[in-house]
């Protein structure tokens, strides 16, 4: 990003050109198609009734939000023990809430380090369902020589969010183990680059699952890839990377809005230190002339619909030793939580 200094680009390449168009229209009575997957299926789930939104809102649990961070929240580079430890803490979470989890495993050659092990988290309700809806993150810290980087935005809290998911949904997503459309939760590894961000040196879970699911014909079961990436700061402010989706992120949108609307978010106020609309994360903007790059990078190429849940600007901690629990604002990441717990229900259980 041009905001960033130039020799941090390690990560993520970013011209920052804003498409200044407007999303003005809100997702609420849109009669436009919705499009999902490869082959652009119409699929246009109705909005939650006034009764089932006041009734989703309610269900939350921050006690386990901050206890899922804290188990996820030590250094986790790859192959090392407390890589192993973070991998078995979230296989066994998911297992034990009933779902069916597999390790996707692989290896692979990366700079410094040499021949690594990765392995990728695959967690479903239906493993047998014919569409999905795929919530995804990365769960690896990234490799800094003499720093103890525990990456709490980048990206143990994402990870928590998605565990939350299942625990605070878990009797509502219970239909869905018999559904043809179905949630899949993946945990990327490998998300982070060893030595210089590049083609060979970054995402090595992304690129290997999204060749290996592209053989084997997986890819047309993605409805829709839903990366959540440097959460847990306060004054987020997302935009509209993709026109494909654009609806999608609207909905997101629109959901935040009822939940302003009737006062059922938590400290919703900006610090007044950004430009954007303090009122909103989502906003009312898209950003087509630039590309973040992340684990979203090997489907979008592959013609999979993305939503990217990324802040822009990215929170001044990124890639510093100061990324850690002390910048989780847990009211905002209890937001973004519910407004994508209900998104989630909202499109798997909305269908007509």
């Amino acid at each position: 990003m041009l905001s960033l200094q130039l020799h941090r680009l390690q990560k993520y390449l970013w011209p920052f050109c804003l498409h200044v168009a407007l999303l003005a229209t809100s997702a609420r009575g849109q009669t436009a198609d919705y499009l999902v997957g490869r082959k652009q299926t119409v699929y246009n789930p109705s909005q939650l009734s006034d009764v089932q939104f006041l009734e989703y809102s309610n269900l939350s649990d921050g006690q386990h939000l901050r206890e899922a961070v804290q188990n996820i929240l030590i250094p986790r580079v790859v192959g090392t023990a407390n890589h192993s430890i973070v991998r078995q803490y979230i296989v066994n979470s998911l297992r034990d809430l009933k779902w069916h989890v597999e390790l996707n495993s692989f290896h692979d050659k990366a700079p410094i380090v040499g021949q690594l092990h990765f392995h990728n988290i695959i967690a479903t309700l239906n493993p047998q369902a014919e569409r999905y809806l795929v919530l995804a993150c990365h769960y690896d810290s990234k490799y800094i020589p003499d720093v103890e980087f525990v990456g709490a935005i980048d990206s143990a809290v994402p990870c928590a969010m998605l565990l939350n998911l299942a625990k605070v949904l878990e009797e509502q997503l219970r239909p869905l183990q018999t559904a043809k459309l179905s949630l899949m939760l993946l945990f990327f590894d490998g998300e982070e680059a060893f030595e210089e961000w590049g083609p060979n040196d970054s995402i090595y879970g992304a690129r290997h699952l999204a060749k290996l699911w592209e053989k084997q014909g997986k890819l047309d079961r993605i409805d829709m890839l839903v990366l959540l990436d440097l959460l847990g700061a306060p004054d987020p402010a997302f935009y509209s990377f993709f026109g494909n989706t654009e609806l999608w992120f609207m909905r997101l949108a629109d959901l935040e809005q009822r939940l302003a609307e009737k006062s059922l978010l938590e400290r919703y106020v900006n610090s007044g230190v950004n430009n954007w609309d303090p009122t909103r994360y989502f906003q009312p903007q898209a950003l087509r002339s630039g590309l973040v790059e992340d684990d979203h990078i090997p489907f979008l190429r592959r013609n999979v619909p993305v939503v990217h849940l990324i802040p822009m600007p990215f929170p001044s901690v990124w890639h510093t030793q100061h990324d850690n629990e002390s910048v989780i604002d847990y009211a905002t990441t209890n937001n973004l939580a519910l407004i994508i717990r209900l998104f989630t229900l909202e499109y798997l259980l909305g269908a007509k």
